[in-house]
């Protein structure tokens, strides 16, 4: 199951369009074995989303994988190998390497997740292309990606024309914040729409992360106020502890 950032306390699992629509597409992918793409500017709860969405499938066996930038075919090949068995590559060969994991992918059906998916060169595209396609293999490729993922991506025509699954995850609007962060966490419980549109708009901007990173702090001065929710003095002090934002001051 995911953790929200920061590990924050008392924190729900708001049912954000890109949650729903997250939750949809891995559902779809797991049921074709299918190759599909989640992705979005960072902060925004993609790899959350996949986390809940693999959960909720009861998909407790996948391959979670991330690289560094402009990885060898030889270094994904490796990696992929010793999460799927939990053994060393050791000095196989990328071509050993492949050919085991045909016959690990087998097996039985698997889920794969790449992290960070806009690292990958055009050679390891192909080369997990090449493993989703093999005749023997039947497995879920899910790539998970932040800024610039679909047009790394898209530029691989034969990845492109076999994406089965697409979610592009944007920043929530005003209008959503106002129906979802009231039920985020205990904090926003009735809170004003004015409120909660001020921190959206000087701090969080429909980011996830910032959302979470405010509600850390602001959790925790509304304890040492004595205060059980939310309020616009409360926000602009938040503002002040992570170095400033429109109206913010020292001290509530």
């Amino acid at each position: 199951m995911g953790r929200h950032y920061l590990d924050l306390v008392d924190a729900r699992t708001v049912p954000t369009p890109g949650l729903v629509a997250t939750h949809r597409a891995v559902a779809d992918l797991l049921g074709a074995a299918a190759m599909g793409v989640v992705h979005g500017m960072a902060g925004l709860g993609k790899t959350y989303a996949v986390e809940q969405a693999l959960a909720r499938a009861g998909e407790d066996s996948a391959c979670w994988a991330g690289f560094p930038s402009r990885p060898t075919m030889r270094l994904v090949a490796a990696r992929l190998f010793e999460q799927l068995t939990c053994s060393t590559a050791g000095r196989r060969s990328r071509f050993e390497l492949m050919d085991q994991l045909v016959e690990e992918l087998t097996v039985r059906p698997r889920a794969i997740v790449v992290d960070e998916a806009q690292r990958l060169t055009s050679e390891c595209i192909e080369f997990l292309r090449y493993l989703h396609d093999h005749p023997r293999t039947r497995f879920a490729l899910i790539l998970v990606g932040g800024d610039g993922c679909w047009e790394v991506l898209a530029r691989e025509p034969m990845l492109r024309s076999r994406i089965f699954r697409r979610v592009n995850i944007t920043p929530l609007t005003g209008e959503q914040v106002c129906a979802l962060m009231g039920t985020f966490h205990p904090i926003y419980t009735g809170v004003d729409k004015e409120v909660l549109l001020l921190v959206d708009d000087h701090f969080a901007h429909g980011n996830l992360r910032d959302w979470a990173s405010f509600t850390h702090t602001a959790a925790k001065l509304c304890v040492e106020h004595g205060r059980q929710q939310l309020d616009a003095e409360i926000a602009r002090n938040t503002f002040a502890l992570h170095g400033g934002g429109a109206g913010a001051g020292a001290g509530a």
